[in-house]
């Protein structure tokens, strides 16, 4: 019987990759094959242009290769399209092969997961809670964010990040978002320590250490940590962010340091280590079991995640997995461990959403033995809503949200997403299971308490902000300069238009809209001005999602703008 030119191609592929094939015998499958192909095809047809960037998909089962495809280009300017052997830049799915590294050293008795952070980075500030590396491989460090930290200090969307530049920030800061273990918040500076830790304890680089460790002996040749962002990488496919007003532009990465990201490679080779993820081939079955095993907190509770890994579900099947976003690549690598599936997509364009995507082609595959877990809606009256709407302050995390109605639905402002309501004063944002809970004010004629759970198991608690909006003239107040010593950074505050912005060097200006009382909102997170005894304002402190209350003492009036001259040579 002659074969298809597909599967024959497949199985060429496959045999290229190291990858497990499909028998010749195995015919009969074949027919099962190809309607769940073109079913898979179709989840991508949007961006299977050659005017798209697009995703590179690939799909195993128990180590035998099933869909391997590229949709889209991989190159624009070029006309070049994407394909299974495309390289990409996988963003945060990097952080499990640090962690897998850090466990490989742990196996060997070079480090310990109780060993304070110290003992390898001596440049980190002494704190009466050790950070452990432990807090570090799990996201409870309470650890301020890399990226964050160096935007407040003056870098650019733009500027090269490197690791210097990460540990100067780091090594700066007094303060932290919360006590180790308290907590968990997930974050990049963490896996950038990891990576230092790697190279202290091994004597090698984490990048030569991997490719020694992981690459190599599972035969994954187009991957590789990159700590040099201008080298060259036979089909590396480019990056692109949405432009305004229709097109393309180019998003390449801009760091100079991995751990938390950095790491390149292809379909083909993730899906060999999603195999190791199964049979731990590399490293054995115990250490790939304690990479599934889940930290937890102070007080025992599971956070749901292990060594760079999500353990959690979907529709009821457990997976192990994670996520990735930099620059314009979107990745997303999923294993369904019970069903021995593995679902990678990779993908070179800002807008597409990987992680939505591996979801709806692995209901391809499992759609038979997947439940329905979305909370069902609940019919509310419109007249309801209002009511809930409006700005929350937590006093955990100095975050402020607002909430208003548009369209008849209760969303967050600038988030087009509506929530759904599922009962007892219960939403959920879109399709999430994510649980936004409203409460009744605790004390009569008290404002209004919300609690939020997300993916993460610790919950954020806001009280309705109910001081009212600053007059002109105590906007005056705020008005001044406030210096950061963490950042060594001086933050201008001025009134422009009648709100209050925000300057600091090399950065452009954060108008920022008031929410109540001394607390108001911008692109940068929330910005609380804090008073002296005396009563007179004394600093304020910037606190979003990763970074919280990270303080400016005030140190001055803010300088006059130079005065304009009327003179005739003034005038030209």
């Amino acid at each position: 019987m002659r074969l298809p030119r597909p599967f024959l191609l497949l199985v060429a592929f496959a045999v290229a990759w190291g990858l497990s094939v499909p028998s010749a015998h195995a015919q009969a499958t074949r027919g099962s094959r190809a309607p769940r192909h073109s079913r898979v095809d179709a989840v991508f047809a949007p961006w299977s242009g050659k005017s798209t960037p697009g995703c590179a998909v690939g799909v195993s089962r128990d180590g035998v290769v099933d869909y391997a495809r590229g949709h889209g280009m991989a190159n624009l300017e070029y006309g070049i399209p994407l394909t299974p052997r495309s390289i990409f830049g996988i963003a945060s799915i990097s952080k499990q092969f640090t962690a897998f590294s850090i466990r490989l050293l742990e196996q060997e008795g070079k480090l310990s997961l109780d060993d304070d952070i110290r003992k390898y980075l001596p440049e980190m500030p002494v704190r009466e809670k050790p950070i452990t590396v432990a807090h570090l491989l799990h996201h409870t460090n309470g650890l301020r964010e890399q990226g964050q930290l160096l935007n407040m200090a003056g870098w650019r969307n733009d500027d090269v990040y490197t690791e210097a530049d990460i540990l100067w920030a780091l090594t700066r800061q007094r303060g932290v978002n919360f006590e180790p273990g308290a907590e968990v918040l997930y974050g990049n500076a963490a896996y950038t320590l990891l990576a230092i830790i790697v190279r202290r304890a091994s004597g090698k680089s984490l990048r030569v250490f991997a490719d020694e460790r992981i690459f190599k002996p599972l035969g994954m040749t187009d991957t590789h940590f990159q700590d040099d962002r201008s080298e060259v990488v036979p089909r590396r496919a480019s990056a692109y962010a949405a432009r305004e007003g229709g097109g393309w532009r180019l998003k390449m990465s801009n760091s100079d340091h991995y751990g938390a990201g950095n790491l390149y490679s292809t379909v083909v080779d993730l899906l060999k280590w999603e195999q190791n993820l199964l049979d731990g081939r590399v490293g054995g079955p115990a250490l790939v079991a304690l990479m599934q095993t889940s930290g937890k907190l102070n007080d025992g509770t599971v956070t749901g995640y292990g060594s760079g890994l999500r353990l959690s579900e979907y529709r009821g099947l457990r997976t192990v997995s994670h996520d990735g976003m930099d620059a314009g690549y979107r990745t997303e690598a999923t294993l369904f461990p019970d069903q021995r599936l593995a679902v990678v997509t990779l993908c070179n364009g800002s807008t597409l959403e990987a992680t939505d995507l591996a979801w709806k082609v692995a209901e391809v595959y499992l759609g038979d033995v997947m439940k329905d877990t979305m909370p069902p809606a609940v019919a509310l009256p419109e007249t309801e809503l209002p009511a809930l709407a409006g700005a929350y302050w937590s006093p955990q995390t100095d975050e402020v949200m607002r909430l208003e109605v548009k369209d008849g639905a209760l969303c967050q402002v600038g988030v087009p997403k509506p929530f759904v309501h599922i009962g007892q004063g219960v939403f959920r944002p879109g399709e999430s299971t994510h649980v936004w809970r409203f409460s009744a004010p605790a004390k009569a004629g008290g404002p209004r308490e919300l609690s939020i759970r997300d993916a993460w198991p610790t919950t954020r608690d806001f009280i309705r902000v109910s001081e009212p909006l600053p007059t002109n003239a105590e906007l005056a107040a705020f008005v001044g300069q406030y210096r950061s010593d963490e950042l060594d950074t001086i933050y201008t505050v001025r009134i422009a238009d009648g709100r209050l912005a925000i300057q600091w060097s090399r950065r452009d200006e954060v108008m920022l809209d008031a929410v109540g009382g001394a607390r108001f909102l911008g692109s940068l997170g929330a910005v609380s001005f804090t008073r002296a005894a005396s009563g007179g304002v004394d600093g304020l402190m910037i606190s979003n999602r990763r970074l919280r209350r990270l303080r400016a003492d005030r140190v001055g009036p803010a300088p006059q703008p130079p005065a304009v001259s009327t003179s005739a040579s003034g005038r030209h």
